[in-house]
């Protein structure tokens, strides 16, 4: 089980009381907001969320991690890698995403998690490519990727929902490693 630390997170894998706090992210409008049409997900989604993301651990060797608070042990979200289905045109390729509760906005997590993930993609998996998709208008998306180094690859539109995306790439060859 692959369990990754930073100074103020662990990103593990997935507990079955993992499944309550996530789905209290997922059922927030504001979370969702920017996530494919913007629809909220209950308890039942998220759970079934959580066993296809604990599956791609299983067939692919990464998946997302549960992001938990060092130091209140209080699941915050998810952060890690996927491969981006939904979008085939970027296909072979593999997503690093994040999603926080809005009580840990604001404070750099999301940058920090999702940093530890790309750490991983490269210096762990040995990907050569590490792509980002966020909606057109999530500037805050936008911010963390550009923190990670990844640079606009393409727009396009979601074809789940119709949004406008833009696709951020980030190569082996660009990576650098940022201080533990």
């Amino acid at each position: 089980m692959v369990t990754l630390e930073t100074p103020r997170l662990i990103l593990r894998r997935w507990r079955e009381e993992d499944v309550a706090p996530m789905a209290a992210v997922n059922a927030d409008p504001e979370v969702m907001r920017w996530i494919r049409d913007g629809s909220v997900r209950d308890e039942q989604q998220t759970r079934g969320g959580i066993r296809a993301w604990e599956s791609e651990w299983e067939s692919q060797g990464f998946g997302l991690f549960a992001v938990e608070i060092r130091s209140t042990g209080e699941l915050a979200g998810f952060t890690g890698l996927s491969v981006p289905h939904f979008l085939p045109e970027v296909l072979p390729a593999v997503e690093v995403g994040w999603r926080l509760g809005r009580s840990h906005w604001g404070r750099g997590l999301a940058t920090e998690a999702a940093a530890a993930a790309v750490r991983f993609a490269f210096e762990e998996r040995g990907l050569e490519r590490v792509v980002s998709i966020t909606q057109v208008g999530n500037d805050a998306s936008e911010r963390i990727t550009a923190k990670l180094g990844m640079r606009p690859f393409r727009e396009t539109v979601n074809p789940t929902c119709g949004r406008r995306v833009r696709v951020f790439a980030l190569s082996s060859d660009q990576y650098v490693p940022a201080a533990r």
